[in-house]
């Protein structure tokens, strides 16, 4: 392979591991960049590859966060593991419900979030400490279960879901949020794979390069989502809820719905 496919490779996956630290999306840098230098490989080793790469710099974003964020690690282990074996599940059925029927749906459900987000100006920017009672890891485990269903069955959009959910539903701001997304999106990809692996579908060579790399972009994503807080996590929040609004149209009008 030409030094400069494996330089553009390792720059991609450095920008994905950096936009992933703060709001997720790492995948809409990634993949295409991947798709682009292999155009013959099966979607499933494209998408193993990227999850490969994926999961280090996820890792590395959770410890990140994890040393500086103040976690309640109650609800950590619920969202976790509900996160896990969602995902699991949700790969295992992935051949039951067809693309044309998830992606308009998910289309009108981004749509829905960045209205709320861009209309509510104060969304995000306040933390609020509730008790960790069973109402309170009943809806952590409810939301982490359909998300990570979600994401081990398609996939584009679980970092804006699982911010999306742990602000509405739990009170946090968008620093807390992405760090929690962090554990969830950590655990979706470990699911994803558990798949991937023993099936073949992972360039080990290009993805652990990527790896290295997405670890560097999401040290540095996690460094500028410390210092600037939730205000510029909001303004990366909705910046790539739109280019996951925008692709998912193009697809569906350029395809189809298919």
């Amino acid at each position: 392979m030409d030094i400069e496919i494996i330089i553009s490779l390792v720059f991609f996956a450095f920008c994905a591991g950096l936009i992933d630290a703060a709001v997720g999306g790492g995948g809409l840098i990634q993949i295409p960049a991947l798709m682009g230098t292999f155009p013959h490989l099966p979607p499933a080793t494209i998408f193993g590859t990227n999850k490969l790469a994926s999961i280090a710099g996820t890792a590395s974003a959770a410890f990140s966060y994890a040393r500086r964020v103040r976690f309640v690690w109650k609800l950590l282990v619920v969202i976790a593991s509900c996160a896990f074996v969602s995902s699991f599940i949700g790969a295992a059925c992935v051949s039951m419900i067809p693309v044309s029927v998830l992606r308009p749906l998910v289309l009108l459900m981004l749509i829905i979030m960045a209205v709320y987000t861009f209309m509510k100006k104060q969304f995000g920017q306040v933390h609020t400490e509730r008790p960790v009672n069973s109402s309170f890891l009943l809806m952590a485990a409810l939301g982490s279960i359909l998300i990570g269903f979600y994401d081990g069955i398609f996939g584009p959009g679980t970092g804006s879901f699982f911010i999306f959910f742990f602000i509405r539903f739990l009170s946090v701001d968008f620093l807390h949020a992405s760090a929690l997304s962090k554990i969830g999106n950590l655990m979706t990809n470990l699911a994803a794979l558990s798949f991937f692996i023993p099936t073949g579908h992972v360039l080990f060579g290009i993805g652990l390069g990527m790896a290295l790399a997405n670890i560097f972009g999401s040290l540095m994503g996690v460094r500028l989502a410390l210092k600037y807080g939730s205000g510029l996590i909001r303004i990366l929040f909705l910046i790539l809820v739109s280019i996951l609004i925008i692709r998912l149209t193009y697809q569906m009008v350029t395809v189809g719905f298919m």
